[in-house]
């Protein structure tokens, strides 16, 4: 730090603990709510994984707001407080959460586009109304603009921006989703929330309030094997895209490889979304995810 004063040495100094700081919360967040994430994440050199992690703790904090909130509109006030959140960044002001400087430091560093923070925050307000989407293709649109969003910004983050790279983070953020929306079914039911498409269930015959007292059923097992069959077939798109994949990429994709263990350990146990047997391992998960990365391969 030749040249520096003992003045400004000492600012730097602050700013690079606060950036640390920070960029521990962040992780620290995910670590604990995003764990898959998390171990993706851990792929990724430095400073793009603080990136990383910068973005998966905004996501977890826009997408537990319907949880955190009494009631819709106190969810559409933080909703609209992250809107503004970003803006500022965008604007050259940071407002005092750790997330959000956090968020500052990796949009100016990787110039992240605004438009996806724009159009994943829009998407949650379907977060706080608790009626399901109408079909697929509804999941499909809201999947996409979260899930999808998120995927392109953590490729941004990993300094990737070509076009058929975007493609297969678009296809894995939709096959992600859709996964995870199946696994958290049980959470879901017990908060009297849905996410699975209402023609869909009216098709199979699954009653509301069956799946809310958490009873398996053949109906809710048809509309689990549709839904992972969606998935997998944005799975087999990714992956055909995969040799115009950079390895730089690969962190931000690595989803992939858990979404296709999740849906074999739910088609081994019958699409019964309430069986505790579901899960995988966190060592199960680190080798998956190691053999995967070792390989370049989501």
């Amino acid at each position: 730090m030749a040249g520096f004063g003992c003045g400004a040495a000492e600012t730097y100094i602050s700013l690079v603990m606060a950036r640390k700081s920070d960029s521990s919360y962040c992780a620290e967040q995910v670590r604990t709510h995003d764990g898959d994430r998390y171990l993706c994440g851990l792929f990724a050199p430095e400073p793009r994984r603080r990136a990383l992690f910068a973005l998966y703790a905004f996501n977890i904090e826009v997408a537990r707001i319907r949880e955190a909130v009494s009631e819709p509109l106190l969810g559409h006030i933080r909703l609209q407080w992250w809107r503004e959140a970003i803006l500022g960044i965008y604007e050259g002001s940071s407002r005092d959460h750790p997330v959000v400087r956090a968020l500052a430091d990796a949009i100016e560093r990787f110039d992240l586009s605004r438009t996806y923070f724009d159009r994943l925050i829009e998407a949650r307000g379907f977060d706080l109304d608790d009626s399901p989407p109408e079909n697929l293709p509804a999941l499909k649109r809201y999947v996409e603009e979260t899930s999808a969003n998120l995927i392109l910004l953590a490729l941004e983050a990993l300094e990737v921006r070509e076009g058929r790279t975007f493609w297969a983070g678009r296809h894995v953020g939709v096959a992600w989703a859709l996964t995870g929306l199946l696994r958290a079914v049980p959470s879901h039911a017990r908060a009297k929330r849905l996410y699975l498409p209402a023609d869909l269930m009216e098709k199979e015959g699954v009653r509301k309030a069956d799946l809310f007292e958490l009873k398996p059923s053949a109906g809710l097992a048809a509309v689990a094997r549709t839904l992972a069959g969606e998935a997998r077939e944005h799975l087999a798109q990714a992956r055909a895209l995969s040799r115009h994949v950079p390895r730089q990429a690969v962190p931000a994709l690595l989803p992939a490889a858990l979404a296709e263990a999740y849906l074999r350990r739910m088609e081994r146990r019958g699409f019964n979304l309430f069986d505790p047997r579901l899960g995988l391992s966190k060592p199960g998960r680190q080798l998956r995810l190691a053999w995967a990365a070792f390989r370049n391969r989501y």
